[in-house]
This record gives C-alpha cells, structure tokens and sequence, in this order.
C-alpha cells in the first residue's frame, strides 16, 4: 500500500512536470523567433509622483508604475517591507494553528491511545499538500487566464515565475512568493480539520490517498471559484462572477468544505468499534484547552491576514474576529451551566472554536455589533448541533467537526450576506455605474448570493466525498482492523506511543 501511494505521488508529480513543460515550449518558440528590440524606457518619476507613490504604500493601493500603460518608474520597487513582514507573520500564525494548535486539540480530544495518530495525520497532511501546492495547486487556485470554476495547471506549476515581486492580482505589496506560502497554510489546515470526525477509525494511509485526492478535486476548484481573480464565485473582485457571494477568509472555502466532507466520510467509515458502550471521553482536556489557545492565536493570522496587508481593513478583521469568538466562548458554556448544570471547559473551548469559524467569512465585512451577533448565533446554534442533533442521528462526528465547521461554517456564510456593511470595507460599495456592483446587492439581497454559494459547496464537497472516499476503500481499504482499532492508531500505524505510564 505504502509502494501504491508513493507511486501515485510521484506519478501525479511528473505528469505536472509535462504538462508544465509543454506548456512552456509554444511561448518559449515564440520569444525566439520575435525580434529581439529593446523595451522602452521608462522615464523618473517627478518628485510629486514618488510622494504619490508613498501614499499609495501607505493606503495600500496601486503605485503609479503598476499601470499596463504606465510611462513612469517607481523608486518604490518590488513589495513593500510592512505589509510584507505583516504577511509572513500571517502566514506563520495559520501554520502554528495546525502545527502545533490543531493537533493538540484535536489530540487531546481523542483517547491517549490514538494522540500520535492525529499528530501523524497533522504532520502527514501538511507535507503532502506542500508538495501538491508547489507541483500545481497554487497555480490551479490562483493562476487566472483558464476558466471561472478552476486556474491554470501550468501558469505558476512547480512555483515558477511565482518571485518576491508582488502579483497585481492580489496584492499590490506583498511579494507573490510570500502570498502563496501564506495560501498554502490554508490549504494544509482545511484536509486536517476533517481528521476530526473521523479520529481513531481510519488508516494512516487510506487518509493521505483520500487528502491528495481531495485537495485536487474539492479545495483546488472550490478555492479558486472564492478567491481567484476571475473566480465565479468571487463577488468582491470578478464583477462577470456567476455567484456574486462573498466569504472573507474561508467559511466556504475552509470550513463548510471540510465539515461537509467529514459528515460524509465519517457515515461511509461507520462509528468506531464500541461508539455509544465504551469509554471514549477525551484523554487531556487540558491539552485540548492548549490547542484552542493556539487557535485563537494563530486565528488573527487567518482572518487579519486575509485582507493581504496591514491596512484598515485588517484592523476590522482583527477586532471582529476577537469579539465574535469571545462571546462565542462565553455563551456555549453558559448554556451548557443553564441546562446541565455546570459550565464545562470543553464547552469555553468548542464556543472559542465555533465563535472563530462562524465569524471567519464576515470578518472583514462586519461591524463590532455585527461579530457579537455572530457570537451569539456561534454559541448558540452549532451547541445545539453537537448536544442534540448529533444524539439525534446517532453518527459518529469523533471530535464534532461537522457540527462546528459545517455547521459552523455554513452559519457564517449566510449571516455575512445579512450583515456585511460597505462602512468597513469599501471594497463592497462596488462600482455605482455597473448594474451589477455589490452596492446593489449589500443590504439588498446578498443572502440569496450567499445561498446559492453554499449549495455550491456542499454539493461539491458531498458528492467529491463520497466518490473520493469509494475510490480509496477500493484502492487501499479505508478502517484497520478491529484489533488494530483496538490497540490503537499510535501502535498499529506508527509503532509508537504517545505515553508510558
């Protein structure tokens, strides 16, 4: 199996690689046979354009010298150290979310048996998708050109072209490169967050076939249709867009995409082997508490880093996201006291992780008043989800994935399209001379936009599930024994322990 697995990495690789390289022989040809004449030169730019330059820095718009008809240079060359720094930092924080946040609370939740198990798939998970993001996935999310459902396989294939020079598309001053690795941490994070719903009951190496495959047919189209310039679903930036939906920092793209897919693959794995008899109570609340503090932290680099640059928009995101996930925090243990009796610390953790997910798509397009109702709603409804609809229909969500993320997730996206307001982000005030600015749609109907972007996502997730999780279960089989389940994930596929005591 391991050989399988390996092979279809490599083989994946190499069929980029040619298709990358045959992408390249008809410009290359062509750049040689063109006259070889020396580009123009661009005059200097007068003092008055090297201040307006400067102001544009600082407002984190486009110099002068980006336009395509621009006859002036800049003396601002390249990305610009702030909003640079700002975003590497950014991109660190989300990676600290998953390595090492995620997989502690996640592994706290599971019993001691199976904590490296979920480190594993943590570890596992983000090498793989680094591998695919630098063969194709940046380009298939963020190469435009191609379709609005999905990029180019070949415009920035194995990261080439992709240099410390800004792409216009997406940031006027942050360097490509340093956007993209801040793109893949999301790209790591979302496969991982599945790992939640299906903890203790499936092979080390049906979940790295099944997260390879997932990412190509899932998240790679799904995040460029959100977030790609031309994206048909990206209604901030693609005024052609078919879905003019909104979602700041991943309620689609991240969290109903891989709550949705956990639902699925968690039915079509069964419970795990004594669910509703044995003892499966989390091993270390106190590690899971840990982990929700990293969440949160790494969370401001997720949701304020998604604006690109430390501008005022930022600045909103940051505030929003801190009041929505601590009211979230406080509401979801507060019922638990009202109605069971005692306020648990798991409780202030699921609220924490649910008031993050359901303000992460509004973030950026939300008030303050606005991220409190959201905490509200975050600590309210994916509570009900997790204590009475799970019981309910008796599915085996492990660390109840689908009701925070999904649920979760799918709460956010549609309050966003109630409750975005141009008075934080001009960007939704759209262009007033085109019928089909956002300015008409903000206030007036967004939420229909946003429908129509949610029914997107869960067909797409349930349907790349199930075909996915099929191929898998035929391919290497997806559960370990019952006697490796019982013995646990840490020994059966990792030789290891996580405790010896």
């Amino acid at each position: 199996m391991k050989k399988l697995f390996l092979s279809l990495l490599v083989a994946v690789v190499g069929l980029t690689g040619a298709v990358s390289l045959r992408a390249e022989d008809a410009p290359a040809a062509a750049a040689a046979s063109a006259t070889n004449a020396p580009a123009a030169a661009k005059a200097d730019p007068t003092l008055e354009q090297r201040i307006t330059d400067l102001e544009a820095y600082v407002n984190n718009a486009a110099r002068l010298a980006d336009a395509a008809d621009a006859k002036v240079s800049s003396k601002i060359s390249g990305s610009g150290p702030g909003h640079n720094s700002f975003q590497m930092v950014c991109a660190a924080l989300v990676l600290f979310m998953t390595l090492p946040g995620l997989f502690l609370f996640y592994g706290g939740l599971v019993r001691k048996k199976n904590i490296l198990s979920v480190v594993a798939q943590c570890f596992g998970i983000a090498g793989l998708v680094t591998i695919l993001w630098w063969a194709f996935g940046y380009s298939f999310v963020f190469g435009d050109g191609s379709t609005p459902w999905w990029g180019s396989f070949s415009k920035f294939a194995f990261l080439k072209g992709v240099d410390s020079n800004p792409n216009g598309n997406y940031s006027y001053w942050v360097s490509q490169n340093v956007f993209s690795m801040y793109q893949l941490m999301f790209a790591i994070i979302t496969p991982a967050l599945i790992v939640g719903a299906i903890a203790e009951r499936m092979k080390f190496s049906a979940i790295m076939l099944f997260v390879g495959l997932w990412m190509v047919v899932v998240y790679f189209p799904l995040a460029h249709a959100v977030w790609g310039i031309d994206g048909a679903m990206n209604g901030v930036w693609n005024p052609k867009a078919s879905i003019r939906a909104i979602d700041f920092a991943g309620g689609t793209v991240v969290h109903m995409s891989s709550g949705w897919s956990a639902l699925i693959l968690c039915l079509i794995l069964g419970p795990r082997t004594g669910f509703g008899k044995a003892n499966m109570a989390p091993h270390s609340m106190t590690l899971c508490a840990i982990g929700t503090g990293m969440l949160w932290v790494g969370w401001y680099g997720f949701n304020a880093g998604s604006a690109v640059a430390a501008d005022g928009v930022a600045a909103n995101a940051f505030m929003t996201t801190t009041m929505a996930t601590a009211v979230a925090s406080f509401v979801w243990p507060m019922l638990e006291w009202v109605i069971r009796g005692k306020p648990s610390i798991l409780g202030f953790c699921s609220g924490a992780v649910a008031g993050l997910v359901v303000i992460t798509p509004a973030c950026g397009f939300v008030n303050t008043t606005g991220a409190v109702i959201i905490g509200v709603l975050a600590g309210v409804v994916p509570f009900l989800a997790c204590a009475y609809l799970k019981p309910l229909l008796k599915y085996d969500d492990a660390l109840d994935t689908f009701g925070v993320h999904a649920v979760g997730g799918t709460l956010g996206a549609l309050v966003t399209g109630f409750l975005a307001t141009a008075d934080v982000n001009a960007n939704l005030a759209g262009d007033p001379a085109k019928a089909n600015g956002l300015d008409k749609l903000v206030g007036h109907g967004l939420w229909m936009e946003q429908l129509k972007a949610m029914g997107f996502t869960i067909v797409l997730a349930v349907v790349g599930t199930v075909v996915i999780a099929y191929i898998v279960k035929a391919v290497v089989g997806l559960r370990p024994t019952v006697e490796q389940e019982d013995t646990g994930l840490d020994l059966s596929d990792h030789g290891e322990e996580g405790y010896h005591s």
